[in-house]
């Protein structure tokens, strides 16, 4: 089966358990076909957990959660060795990381040094325990989370460990017919408790997985769609109301993502279009907004939104 029709298989088994959030599950998509991590932002209660432990299950991934709190340690996210009496010998235990699908939950709620003990996880897809380097399960994806409006007691995120995220996606409230489906889908008796009794299987298995990722790298890729993914991502640089622009790592994510959205659409190649689509999500935590533009009550979006509007399609 193509990528597109297996998504497709995806999306209708996930959408089980999530109404109205068509765009975010297909963002999620695109950053597990161009095998990234993502930071998902929302208030509570839009279902970002179940959105994540759906996709685990319909992809046949095995599934981990860390509820990021201000006491938590490196050693309770990597795992640490443990002296075993019997043998008189150390012994490796596993932390909740050695998972194929990471739910980091709140992860602004714990310490930079416990942070930073997820920063080689996600980019060497590699930890390190009392000097030893420990591979982790491909593929290793971390789904993160984060609530907008509660500031109290949190360690924003430092710029260098949201680079690692392949994608920053907006979590927002369903519609209101999404929102009355939700209710009446509990009415009846939906426990996300046990997505096996809800009726959530596995409907790709890791080798499928694999072979859609394969077919995502393949993708063919024009020159002038290189030159606009250059032209956004210089133009970030540029901007008067944007302090620190995107960096090369950016306009990689970019190229990764628009691969794979255009495999999404059942496209072997990338068109400008797919660029365009994917920049803000790629791009909003990787730019830093200057104090003036803060002050005129501009967001990130809003100028990210001018400066993509502002390039011209290479010819």
């Amino acid at each position: 089966m193509s990528v597109e029709n297996l998504a497709e298989l995806i999306k209708a088994e996930v959408g089980k358990a999530i109404a109205g959030q068509e765009r975010t599950i297909e963002q999620a998509l695109v950053a597990i076909l161009a095998n990234g991590h993502v930071l998902l932002e929302g208030v509570p209660g839009v279902a970002k957990t179940l959105l994540v432990r759906s996709l685990a299950r319909t992809l046949s991934l095995d599934y981990g959660r860390i509820q990021f709190t201000p006491d938590l340690m490196p050693s309770d996210v990597i795992g640490t060795s443990v002296f075993d009496p019997r043998n008189s010998e150390f012994k490796l235990r596993k932390g909740p990381v050695f998972v194929n699908v990471l739910l980091a939950d709140e992860i602004n709620r714990t310490p930079p040094k416990t942070q930073a003990a997820l920063l080689e996880a996600m980019e060497e897809r590699t930890v390190t325990i009392d000097g030893e380097p420990h591979p982790l399960p491909p593929p290793f994806l971390v789904f993160a989370t984060q609530n907008p409006i509660d500031f109290e007691g949190t360690y924003p995120l430092p710029e260098a460990q949201q680079d690692r995220f392949l994608l920053k996606v907006i979590v927002d409230y369903p519609s209101k017919e999404a929102e009355l489906g939700v209710l009446q889908m509990h009415h009846r008796g939906f426990r996300p408790q046990s997505l096996e009794e809800a009726g959530i299987n596995p409907v790709v298995s890791l080798e499928q997985l694999q072979e859609m990722q394969d077919t995502v790298r393949r993708s063919t890729v024009e020159e002038r769609v290189f030159e606009y993914i250059y032209a956004i991502v210089q133009a970030t640089r540029h901007s008067n109301d944007i302090s620190v622009g995107a960096s090369p790592r950016a306009g990689i994510a970019l190229l990764n993502c628009s691969k794979a959205i255009a495999a999404l659409r059942g496209r072997d190649f990338v068109i400008p279009d797919d660029v365009k689509e994917l920049s803000l999500p790629v791009l909003r935590h990787r730019v830093l907004l200057r104090p003036e533009a803060e002050v005129e009550g501009l967001t990130v979006d809003r100028v990210l939104t001018s400066v993509i509007d502002a390039q011209i399609v290479p010819r």
